[in-house]
């Protein structure tokens, strides 16, 4: 190759990644306008009519109104800080499995850390005395413990995407038996409170575990940007990210346990919301184009998905029903067509 054609390579490859920054950046911003305005219609939807006027005094404490400052600081706040935090964490921690596992159907839903963290968070519910942080830690301990027993059942000199898909997706019907098991022991208010958390819904999680999720995705979010770059050079596979010199089974292994703890703390917060996780990546990739496999991205759509479907769950259907029950109504046909379009490509083994 002559002087000048690798000059033109270079120039060429210059330009196409200063493309896909540019295309980044205008697809976060966009995303992270259309999350603000979603959240402005949360604070002024509802009972009561508020005037964006309004909800901004009240926020930034420009002016009293008693009235105004309950439903906005004291009942509308707390929702959308959940719907927030839920929605940005379980985007996140969607993206980071499916890449890690090169596949657009590993996220937490199936392969089982929704299901091990519900199952504690359950047991929790059920025993007397246990409220605040407690649900959070038992819903973390949960969602570690079951990753650590599919990490150990699927390592075999390095773990196979699939073959952790597949255990995970046992370990989640073992779990969700016993899930079962623990509400037969329980008294009926207990298991009717219990049913109601399975299903999940914003606003059901209490001032702890909110703070604690928020505290998490402050932390935790921004570590996984950091790590982004490692994640893409494993998407390569572990001997071309270790010709790159990057530790591959320690990048997964921190990764694992980041996505793991923001889906327990979401699921402590909102209960097994179905489907943010799995849309979310994919929705925010075919946003990005060639610049696929944005985290914030992919967070920034789980929140979307999550306030719209808040939104419609409470102001929109004549009767309120839990979140959970507008995002199986919207995930399970994108489902359907994942499973059908995988299949066709020959992805699904």
């Amino acid at each position: 190759m002559t002087a000048g054609a690798l000059a033109e390579v270079r120039a060429d490859l210059r330009a196409d990644r200063r493309s896909r920054r540019r295309r980044t950046v205008v697809v976060n911003l966009a995303l992270a306008a259309a999350c603000l305005a979603l959240v402005v219609v949360t604070f002024c939807f509802g009972s009561v009519r508020l005037s964006i006027d309004q909800v901004v005094a009240s926020l930034l404490h420009l002016r009293e109104n008693p009235a105004v400052d309950f439903i906005v600081r004291d009942l509308r706040l707390p929702q959308v800080e959940a719907a927030v935090g839920v929605g940005l964490a379980l985007g996140a921690a969607g993206t980071i499995f499916q890449q890690l596992l090169r596949n657009p159907l590993a996220s937490p839903d199936f392969v089982g850390i929704s299901a091990g963290a519900s199952l504690a968070a359950v047991i929790g519910i059920a025993l007397p005395g246990v409220s605040g942080v407690g649900i959070p830690a038992l819903a973390l301990i949960g969602g570690l413990a079951t990753a650590v027993l599919m990490y150990a059942l699927a390592w075999r000199d390095g773990i196979s995407g699939y073959r952790f898909i597949l255990i995970g997706i046992g370990v989640s019907a073992f779990a969700t038996g016993l899930t079962s098991y623990a509400l037969t022991r329980t008294d009926l208010q207990g298991a009717r409170a219990a049913m109601h958390w399975l299903v999940g819904s914003i606003g059901q999680g209490g001032d702890d575990e909110v703070r604690v999720l928020l505290v998490a995705v402050a932390v935790l979010l921004p570590a996984s940007l950091v790590l982004q770059r490692m994640l893409r050079s494993l998407q390569l596979g572990d001997d071309t990210a270790r010709a790159l010199g990057a530790p591959a089974e320690l990048i997964r292994l921190v990764l694992i346990v980041v996505a793991v703890v923001l889906t327990s703390l979401a699921t402590a917060v909102a209960g097994p919301i179905a489907f943010v996780a799995l849309v979310a990546g994919p929705v925010a990739d075919r946003l990005l184009r060639t610049a696929a496999g944005s985290i914030l991205a992919a967070g920034l759509v789980g929140t979307t998905v999550v306030l719209v479907a808040d939104f419609i769950a409470v102001e929109v259907l004549p009767t309120d029903l839990p979140t959970g029950v507008v995002t199986g109504a919207i995930g399970a046909p994108y489902l359907l067509w994942l499973l059908a379009t995988t299949n066709r490509r020959g992805l699904g083994g």
